[in-house]
Formats: structure tokens, C-alpha cells, sequence
């Protein structure tokens, strides 16, 4: 009789700095020095056309970073990443078995050998297994919990992996029902998994101190932590410590020379989670720090496509302004223009949707063809955002009928809004007019779909060089049958 075998162990887990499979909890960023270059969106912001339906909700967004010698505030880094545990989603082992009788297989093999990282490994294995199950399915409840009582065990014998898992489980609401962020489990969790030397999670608990989750606020702790994650090359982690000796932040005595440093061995680690020192370090060069930084408009642009090829909105945008208009040195170029405020626009930066707005207006030959409807649609998620010259840009699209039907009802609604907002444009339009009431929420209509337009990606690019005053003329002769109302004046 043949001998069983049991299950081969799952991969080895990865180290820390690999991608999250269990969001973590929010962090808040603020700052920028470029008040073109700042957005915010707000989930009760969502407006429509009668005729026209609304894009996608842009996802959450994070303001570009700031320094301290253009006097502005400074965002906290980016979230910290948990571990990949790709390589266990379900199926992957027993493609021939049932989902649960490839749980119970599993199951079954941690048992048996009571191999700490085996048994971390299935914790993980059915995280990912209950993840995508409703809300309301208790087997989702079954795996999580059962997923929870496994890494509690494995936390209680040191297991620094396991407690800063389970931690983040508890900061992302994942063990919740209600999906509440539970900070005063997770936050003891991460300072246990310190004492391991875990990158992501003494940065975490840094991010606790500096913002009272799960226990007081401590600056000094918070710079404690920080420094501990620092030693340990988390980005986050030392962009935060430089931003903190640029402007002063934290209590720590303001360093520029040492705040450089740390952004630079930031920009060294620079990921699609970490980008943001590089555009520190981008607006630094711009600016420059006397006998510190100095001014190199060449590096400046380096810095922020690097940080945009990571897909950091702020800086695809400063590029698509260095593109459009010729900043920082670099030649006018439409192609690199639009690609550049795609990325930024596609994530929902309000500023490069509006950019793009002008672009559709008067589109450019082989680079991006002309159309009203994309205009309207890109105008119309930037006003959803809150940019004022945005909402009064609705209100003249809808009163003059360009991408979507003339409305004029609709388009004194939007003149209301964009001149609440301080519109001085849009507040001559409704001056002496009675308004009609503003609902908090517009309900969403028919009309075409956001996300079937045409991405600029499969767009051929030209190289053909374009002056400002060139698009400008094209804008005017476009719309001269219709108004003033060009490409150039709508940016304004």
C-alpha cells in the first residue's frame, strides 16, 4: 500500500517590501506647492447632464508634496505595503479539486507539520479565498476568522510576518462587518512586529504615533519609528523624515541639507507605492536651496517622469504643463502633452482632466482628433471634482449645446454652482437671474460611457512640434462660428 504524502509546502513568503494583498488603512497627504497641481475629490460631488451619463468615480487621490521653503504644508508619504501572497490564490495548487477541498487539503497539511510559515502561508491562502465572497456569505466570516485565530497563535510565538498581517487586517476593517478600521488592535500588533525588524510595520506604527490611531499622539515616538523603518530602507519611511527636517515638522529642529539626504535615498527605493520623493526632489530642482539644491530644470523633468512612469498623478501633470507650454525647458510637444495628463486624468487629477478638455476642443492632427462629446465628458469629470472653471465650463457646453444638448436650465444650474464656488465668470451669469435649487446629488443620466472612450495610448504620436500660439489659432478658428469661447480661455 502506497504511503501518503502530504501536501508540498507553498512557496516561501515573500520579504516585506512586496506588494499588499489586504488594502491598508488610509493616509492622509496634504500639501502642494503648485495650488494648480492640488485636488480633492468628495464622494457627494457627483454631478450630471441631463443627457449625458457621469464617469467613473476617480479613485482616492493624493495631493503632490510640498517643502518648506515655498511655505506650504507637507502630505504624509504613501501606505504601507503588505506582503505578496499572489503566488496562493485559490486553485492554484489542486486546479482540479473543489475550492474547498483544496482549503481542506491545505488545512490539513499545516496541521500536520506545524511549520510556522506554513501555517502563515494558509492564513494567507484563505484570506485571499474569502475576499472575493459577499459581505453576507458566512463562509467569508468562517475563513476570516479562522484566518485571524491562526495569526493571533503565530503572533503570540514572534512570528513578526503574522503580526503585521494580522495588524493590517485589523487597520483595513477586513475582520469587521461593517468594515470599520479597528487601530486599537492593530497598533500594539505593529509595535510587536518591530522587535523583528519589520520595515513596513515600524513605519506604520510611526504613522500611529504621528496621527493618534490606535493610541496617543507622540511626535517624538512617531520620529522614533520612523527613524527605526529608516535604518531598514522603507521609502515611505525616509521621505517622511525628510520633509519633516524641511519644513520642521515633528519637532525635529528644521534641517534642510539633512532633509535632502533622506529624499535622495528615498528617490533610491522610488516605487509606485514610494514616488513621492522623487517629486520632492523634482520641485526642489526647480526652486532650488541656496549652497543645498540647485536649480537644474533638465533634472527637475527626469525626476518627474520617473515618478509618472510609477504613475504619480501630481507629476504626469506638471509634465503635461511642461509639454503644452513649454516650461522647464522642454519643446512644445502635444503628443508628450496629452500622454502625460492621461495618466494624471485617468486617475482622476481634476486639473489634467480639464487639460485634456482643452486638448479635445481643439484635438491636433495624428496626434488626437477633435471631439465635442470627449471635451464635454473630461470637462464634466473635472467638475465633478470641484474645479471651478470646470463648472462654469458645463454651464457654457450645456447653454451652447457643444458635446451634449443644448440645455439651458441645466446650464444656469451649473453657472450657480461654479459662481458659489467663486467663479467671477459664472457669477456675471447669474447675476439678477433666479436660480434654480442646486440638488446635493445629481442623479445620474443616460448618455455615452466614460470608460469606452478612446485612450491616448492607442493614439499614434507625432513628433511634430506645435507653438502655443498655433493651438491657440486653431482653438479660434474651431470655434469662432460658436463664441470666444476657446481652448486658451478655457484654461484660464
Amino acid at each position: 500500500m502506497e504511503e501518503d504524502h502530504p501536501l508540498p509546502p507553498p512557496p516561501p513568503t515573500p520579504s516585506h517590501g512586496s506588494p499588499s494583498t489586504v488594502p491598508p488603512a488610509p493616509v492622509e497627504h496634504r500639501g502642494s506647492i503648485y495650488s494648480e497641481a492640488s485636488y480633492t475629490m468628495s464622494s457627494n460631488s457627483t454631478v450630471t447632464s441631463s443627457s449625458v451619463s457621469s464617469p467613473a468615480t476617480p479613485p482616492n487621490l493624493v495631493s503632490s508634496p510640498s517643502v518648506s521653503t515655498l511655505g506650504y504644508d507637507s502630505p504624509h508619504a504613501g501606505r504601507a505595503t503588505l506582503l505578496d501572497q499572489s503566488h496562493l490564490k485559490p486553485g492554484d495548487r489542486a486546479s482540479l479539486l473543489s475550492h474547498s477541498q483544496t482549503i481542506n487539503m491545505y488545512r490539513e497539511n499545516a496541521k500536520r507539520t506545524n511549520n510556522p510559515s506554513i501555517q502563515f502561508d494558509f492564513s494567507n491562502f484563505i484570506v485571499e479565498a474569502a475576499k472575493p465572497m459577499p459581505m453576507e456569505d458566512d463562509r467569508r466570516w468562517e475563513h476570516l476568522h479562522e484566518a485571524e485565530r491562526l495569526l493571533r497563535q503565530l503572533s503570540l510565538r514572534g512570528h513578526g510576518d503574522a503580526q503585521y498581517y494580522l495588524g493590517n487586517m485589523y487597520a483595513s476593517g477586513l475582520l469587521n462587518r461593517k468594515g470599520k478600521n479597528e487601530f486599537d488592535k492593530a497598533f500594539p500588533l505593529f509595535v510587536q512586529a518591530t522587535k523583528h525588524h519589520h520595515a513596513d510595520a515600524s513605519y506604520r506604527a510611526a504613522k500611529c504615533y504621528e496621527d493618534g490611531l490606535g493610541c496617543k499622539r507622540d511626535n517624538g515616538k512617531a520620529v522614533q519609528f520612523y527613524r527605526r523603518a529608516s535604518t531598514l530602507n522603507h521609502p515611505g519611511a525616509m521621505y517622511r523624515l525628510g520633509v519633516a527636517q524641511l519644513n520642521g515638522e515633528l519637532r525635529i529642529t528644521r534641517n534642510p541639507r539633512d532633509g535632502v539626504k533622506w529624499l535622495k535615498r528615498a528617490a533610491e527605493s522610488g516605487s509606485s507605492e514610494y514616488p513621492h520623493a522623487l517629486h520632492e526632489l523634482g520641485l526642489l530642482h526647480e526652486r532650488g536651496i541656496n549652497n543645498i539644491v540647485f536649480v537644474d530644470n533638465s533634472y527637475a523633468v527626469s525626476l518627474y517622469a520617473q515618478a509618472a512612469d510609477f504613475g504619480y498623478a501630481p507629476s504626469a501633470f506638471r509634465l503635461g504643463e511642461c509639454y503644452e507650454y513649454g516650461k522647464l525647458d522642454c519643446e512644445c510637444d502635444p503628443a508628450l502633452s496629452i500622454h502625460y495628463y492621461t495618466i494624471a486624468a485617468e486617475q482622476g487629477h481634476r486639473e489634467a482632466c480639464f487639460a485634456l478638455t482643452a486638448w479635445y476642443l481643439v484635438g491636433t492632427p495624428n496626434v488626437l482628433p477633435q471631439s465635442d462629446e470627449q471635451a464635454y465628458v473630461w470637462a464634466r469629470r473635472a467638475a465633478q471634482s470641484g474645479l471651478p472653471k470646470a463648472e462654469y465650463a458645463m454651464g457654457y457646453f450645456t447653454e451652447v449645446g457643444i458635446g451634449v444638448t443644448k440645455n439651458a436650465e441645466e446650464a444656469l444650474m451649473w453657472y450657480a454652482i461654479a459662481a458659489k464656488h467663486g467663479e467671477t465668470r459664472a457669477m456675471k451669469k447669474v447675476e439678477g437671474r433666479s436660480l434654480p435649487t442646486i440638488p446635493a446629488v445629481i442623479l445620474q443620466q443616460t448618455g455615452p460611457d466614460f470608460n469606452k472612450l478612446t485612450p491616448f495610448g492607442d493614439i499614434q504620436k507625432d513628433n511634430s512640434k506645435w507653438s502655443k500660439k498655433m493651438l491657440d489659432t486653431l482653438s479660434m478658428t474651431k470655434r469662432n462660428s460658436r463664441s470666444s469661447f476657446t481652448a486658451s480661455s478655457i484654461r484660464s
